[in-house]
């Protein structure tokens, strides 16, 4: 085992093939493959492993146990005599804990004796707590033997409280100092005292206590009754002392959902359940206000972008999560010109962290601000919780900071001299992309070249249409007629424009951006579905480009892929640009139905679904790659791909209440069920306690042919006037 100084030096850098690797922005990983780990979180803190349990000791990988951006532990190997257990199975379908059972190989015990293989049954049963932060475990032997026998048990770690940022692959340009692990009394205990003034520290107890006690290694012998079971109880418990205070705390609103959903599609029931109890695992606190964090595990904090589409995603059925988010958000909103963040006054923060790197100052994530679309996304937020509650008190309470939103959108726009919103990073460490296909080489010209800055997205431009007017109608609901028709006015001339810069007759779809000198990025990419979500395209438009995402180089059979695969820059494994994600696809769905391509939604929503089961617990990853379904029998993992995470998580949920048709608007106690529509596979579908304002609707949607469905049953607590059309 390498020493503790040599961790330090080394630990933290990742190799392959001898030269280092460096992540890029907007890359989840350089490390190994976590497609297949089992993952638990609880508040802040959260756990990968592989299958049998371990964390490999001697191997470069992402897992191990972190916090607020630092990866406590990153080797924990259990051996029985010196060799690994045999996995049987393994779950972590709660999401704050793991179960594992495994048994013992053949081996020789103490005695010499031959231990023949599966006469030890091995239960490893592992939970998460915050109160204090640990990972307790409890590591259960049965003899199945006949006789009494010897056990030998290892228990071995290593923790090098390497940055999440050098786990990803970047470089840190200060490290603290690592201490040489060291036992008190029954107790290893890690420390690691950082550069930023805060001394981190994982210690870890044992009971009974380990027999022998070597370096990082416990050992056991275990001397076991026939039919008896010997217990190893372990406790791997993290702190942080001095410098930063804490940034997150327990308070915040339950996510228990009032809305139940029941169909006669297992798939889809299983696939939902798993959805809504991922956003429920995702939840995190920040500032007494509850958010989902983005994704497990490279994103465990708070992103404007993920986590307003997140809270889009589901407001059907967790409407008090946009409202937190809201005024999360709000508190966060730049207030100052700083290149170094990307930061600017209204502007909505793209992503915070709170660790080592963080303190120092070496990462701009402090919070950063390089996210051209989260702040028209934020004001879209804010008027479809309006829609979905029919209170305006949101409105009322962030007013200021959505005047300043819209001052930076105008002033952006003003001073492009395009008419668009665009971006271009001004912060040395920035996002050189600042949509949500934020890697380098996601926005990309026919000839593979990339497109080059400022640059207006195609679905940044539909976001502004939409957040001026849904902030609009608020304006007009609050009294205020003059600011509403000039965002409406506002709105319709960025659509006028948007149909004559972006439209390409060639390509029956609209490009995928806007560049320097107004040349188009003249691609076919998935964007266009979000302008599809968003209302700027024009109806006699809208079939043509929802048929050309369903063609076989956008359409995968699992989903519609990020870019055509007959583009130069297709790669069905690149992180944007071929692959298939979920959030994607349900925004593509819901811009289908809002035009009245039920079909071609029930089309998307099915292939989506078809692939959430063939995923561990029915759990949509956050992207995965972009094979057809007729290369492979089963969706192909993206190797680094967050799971569970929160915007794939909404994804599902999304898409069955943007199938059914609903368009809320609580003001006017309404509730419109506009051309609903269903997957063939499912033929019923009940809706329960969808809450409308401070009613509650409940309906049965049914299958009466192919392309109908019928709505029947509908009953409602309270004022609400329910039409179908």
């Amino acid at each position: 085992m390498p020493s503790p100084s040599d961790l330090q030096a080394h630990g933290h850098t990742r190799h392959q093939h001898g030269t280092r690797r460096v992540v890029q922005h907007g890359r989840a990983s350089t490390t190994s493959s976590i497609a297949r780990a089992i993952v638990i979180k609880r508040d802040e803190l959260f756990f990968l492993c592989n299958r049998d349990g371990d964390v490999p000791i001697d191997e470069s990988h992402g897992l191990g146990l972190y916090y607020h951006d630092c990866r406590y532990l990153n080797g924990y190997e259990l051996r029985v005599g010196a060799t690994p257990a045999d996995r049987l199975a393994s779950t972590a379908a709660s999401g704050h804990s793991a179960t594992f059972e495994l048994t013992n190989p053949d081996l020789k015990t103490p005695s010499g004796e031959l231990l023949e293989k599966e006469r030890i049954a091995i239960k490893w049963e592992r939970t998460l707590e915050s109160n204090p932060y640990a990972l307790r475990e409890s590591i259960g032997f049965t003899n199945f033997g006949p006789d009494k026998t010897s056990l030998p048990v290892t228990i071995r770690l290593r923790s090098t409280f390497e940055s999440l940022f050098e786990v990803r692959g970047a470089q840190a340009e200060q490290r603290g100092t690592l201490r040489h692990p060291h036992w008190v009394d029954d107790t290893l205990q890690f420390t690691y005292d950082g550069a930023d003034r805060i001394t981190r520290t994982l210690a870890v107890s044992f009971a009974p206590p380990p027999h022998r006690m070597d370096g990082t290694t416990a050992e056991f012998a275990l001397a076991i009754d026939a039919q008896q079971t010997a217990t190893v109880r372990v406790t791997l418990q993290i702190s942080e002392s001095g410098g930063q205070p804490r940034q997150t705390g327990q308070g915040g609103v339950s996510l228990t959902s009032a809305t139940h959903v029941l169909s006669t599609s297992t798939p889809l029931n299983r696939v939902l359940n798993r959805s809504l109890l991922d956003l429920h695992l995702l939840r995190t606190t920040l500032r007494d206000h509850q958010y989902f964090a983005a994704g497990v595990p490279w994103y465990v904090t708070l992103f404007g972008r993920d986590s307003i589409i997140a809270s889009l995603e589901s407001l059907a059925f967790l409407p008090e999560t946009a409202e937190a988010t809201v005024r999360l958000l709000a508190s966060l909103q730049g207030t100052r010109d700083d290149a170094w963040r990307d930061e600017a006054p209204g502007k909505i923060m793209h992503e915070l962290r709170v660790g080592e790197m963080a303190h120092l100052n070496e990462i701009p994530q402090t919070p950063y601000y390089g996210s051209v679309d989260a702040t028209p996304l934020f004001l879209i937020l804010v008027a479809r919780h309006a829609a979905w509650t029919g209170r305006l008190d949101l409105f009322d309470d962030v007013r200021a900071h959505i005047e300043r939103a819209l001052a930076w959108i105008d002033d952006e726009i003003a001073e492009g001299g395009t008419g668009y919103l665009t971006y271009a990073t001004r912060s040395a460490k920035g996002l050189s992309n600042q949509g949500w296909k934020d890697s380098g080489d996601s926005i990309v010209n026919q000839d593979g070249s990339l497109a080059t800055a400022p640059i207006a997205l195609v679905e940044v431009q539909a976001y502004v249409y939409a957040a001026k007017h849904g902030i609009a109608d608020l304006y007009s609901r609050a009294g205020d007629s003059a600011t509403a028709d000039r965002l409406r006015r506002e709105a319709d001339g960025l659509r006028d424009r948007f149909e004559r810069d972006f439209w390409l007759e060639d390509l029956g779809t609209y490009a995928l951006a806007l560049q320097r000198d107004g040349r188009p990025a003249a691609v076919v990419s998935s964007n266009p579905g979000h302008a599809l979500w968003a209302g700027i395209v024009r109806p006699d438009r809208a079939a043509t480009v929802a048929a050309r995402m369903l063609r076989d180089d956008m359409f995968s059979g699992w989903g519609i892929r990020t870019l055509s695969s007959q583009e130069r820059r297709y790669n069905p494994v690149s992180y944007h640009d071929g692959t298939v994600w979920p959030h994607d696809n349900a925004l593509a769905v819901a811009g289908f139905q809002r035009y009245g391509c039920g079909v071609e939604a029930a089309r998307v929503m099915t292939g989506i679904i078809d692939a959430a089961v063939h995923f561990d617990h029915d759990r949509l990853p956050e992207v995965f790659a972009g094979f057809s379904r007729d290369e492979f029998e089963i969706p192909v993992h993206y190797p680094v791909a967050c799971h569970p995470q929160a915007w794939a998580a909404g994804a599902v949920p999304f898409m069955l209440t943007s199938v059914l048709g609903f368009e809320p608007d609580a003001a006017s106690r309404h509730l419109r069920i506009n051309r609903p529509a269903l997957p063939e596979s499912i033929h019923v579908v009940t809706i329960s306690g969808l809450r409308v304002g401070d009613a509650t609707v409940s309906a049965t949607f049914r299958r009466t042919a192919p392309d109908r469905v019928a709505v029947e049953d509908v009953t409602v607590d309270g004022r609400l006037d329910v039409s179908v059309t």
